[in-house]
């Protein structure tokens, strides 16, 4: 088990604002945009999953780094929309398998 955040690898405090994708961006609540962080840290941390050659990778539920499937929609208001966040779909890309928390059995 390789335990990991992206957003703190990307340089995110913790705990930190909201955030969720607007127009393909990630965004706070106040409009800042922590994209670049966001991204920096999936690549990050799409690098340590791969150096433990995961075999599986457990996200938590609908954030806009690990939602799989299903992620909140940029309304800042708790409305869920179909998709994944950056992580999980860096992850995909990569062939990596991925299940959400709220999935696991």
């Amino acid at each position: 088990m390789v335990p990991l955040c992206p957003e703190v690898l990307g340089g995110l405090p913790a705990p930190r604002e909201p955030a969720e994708i607007v127009g393909g961006v990630v965004r706070c609540r106040n409009g800042t945009s922590v994209d670049a962080a966001f991204r920096t840290g999936a690549a990050a941390a799409l690098e340590k999953v791969q150096a433990a050659d995961a075999e599986l990778v457990i996200l938590q539920s609908r954030s806009p780094s690990c939602g799989v499937g299903m992620i909140y929609d940029g309304s800042f208001s708790g409305n869920l929309t179909a998709g994944d966040g950056i992580f999980a779909a860096l992850l995909k890309q990569n062939g990596i398998p991925v299940i959400d928390v709220a999935d696991l059995k």
